[in-house]
């Protein structure tokens, strides 16, 4: 009988497992806002359960607006002569170590306050400028753990219309007309945003979701970012929906009754001509994704449609000749 001699010094066989085992899959849901985020985390959170038995785990902003990301961005803190930046990286990582003990194969970090704000793209009258700089400062706190990046889009139209409905009820004033020629004629568009995230996460794969497409269908975005099914549960709860024009006129009082237009539809600021110009752009936009988007990103399509194969579907190509026979026989039994 040969016996084998271990080092003394051997890893333990759970240890060894560990490095055998693939590494966790971080996939960063980027928003972005007004694009039925909110429904999306409130789906993943309720669920969990269902989620955690396919190896999938959810961080949602309770978790990542509760300290997690602290520091991570510049802005006002304690001067305390510590890096607060290295100690936010430090604290994603640990949490990172804790969800891959735990036995999470994929994990998916959604909180659209990372690339931006509403406030601050109002503010600019732009899209989510600064937008590289952050996703910089956030793929390098997760390190080469992130393989995927997510993004939703919608029509620039809808999008600032909705955005414009989202801050008056939080206390700003109505547009001026500069301030929406200003959004109408602002070069800026969902091509530069993802290719400023394109750049800022270069190892990963930039995933682009239309509003139009996977609005209101978690399950369905949840079923394109994985490639697995879907849970059905929640799928249709609708959360933070721009308000409509009765709760625009309530919150406004008589101001609103003057400066809004009647009926009960989604406020529409924009003159037609602002409005066609925003949708062109738009549409220039997913041409520009459904031609490859320069290698940069990937549109993504809805799953539950099929698409055409290489050869059409046939047709019936004798119909207008049987058509055609069966009228010389009707007029001549006159």
């Amino acid at each position: 009988m040969t016996l084998v001699a271990y080092p003394r010094n051997a890893p333990p066989l759970a240890a060894m497992a560990a490095r055998t085992r693939k590494a966790m899959d971080v996939i960063l849901h980027i928003g972005a806002h007004r694009c039925a985020t909110t429904s999306f985390q409130n789906y993943l959170r309720k669920n969990t359960e269902r989620l955690s038995r396919d190896g999938i785990g959810f961080w949602g902003p309770r978790r990542t607006r509760n300290g997690m990301f602290s520091g991570l961005l510049p802005g006002p803190g304690a001067a305390t002569g510590r890096d607060r930046q290295k100690r936010a990286a430090g604290r994603i990582q640990l949490n990172l170590s804790r969800s891959e003990t735990a036995g999470v194969q994929r994990l998916i970090v959604s909180d659209e306050n990372m690339i931006g704000s509403v406030r601050g793209n109002l503010r600019l009258a732009e899209l989510y400028c600064g937008v590289g700089e952050r996703m910089a400062r956030y793929a390098a706190a997760f390190g080469d753990r992130v393989t995927d990046v997510v993004l939703n889009i919608r029509a620039l139209d809808s999008y600032w219309s909705s955005a414009l409905s989202y801050g008056v009820v939080r206390g700003r004033p109505l547009p001026s007309e500069a301030a929406l020629v200003r959004l109408a004629a602002g070069p800026r568009s969902w091509r530069d945003v993802i290719a400023d995230v394109a750049c800022a996460v270069p190892g990963a794969r930039l995933h682009v979701l239309p509003f139009e497409t996977f609005g209101g269908r978690p399950d369905a975005q949840l079923q394109a970012i994985t490639g697995q099914p879907a849970p059905t549960e929640h799928a249709r709860e609708w959360l933070n929906a721009a308000p409509r024009l009765p709760e625009l006129r309530a919150w406004l009082g008589a101001k609103g009754t003057d400066a809004l237009p009647r009926g009960e539809d989604r406020w529409h600021p924009f003159s037609l001509a602002q409005g066609a110009a925003l949708r062109e752009l738009y549409a220039d936009d997913l041409m520009w994704l459904t031609a490859g988007a320069d290698g940069l990103a990937r549109l993504v399509s809805d799953p539950d449609k099929k698409r055409a194969g290489s050869n059409l579907p046939p047709t019936d190509k004798t119909r207008g000749r049987r058509y055609d026979d069966d009228q010389r026989r009707l007029a001549g039994t006159g």
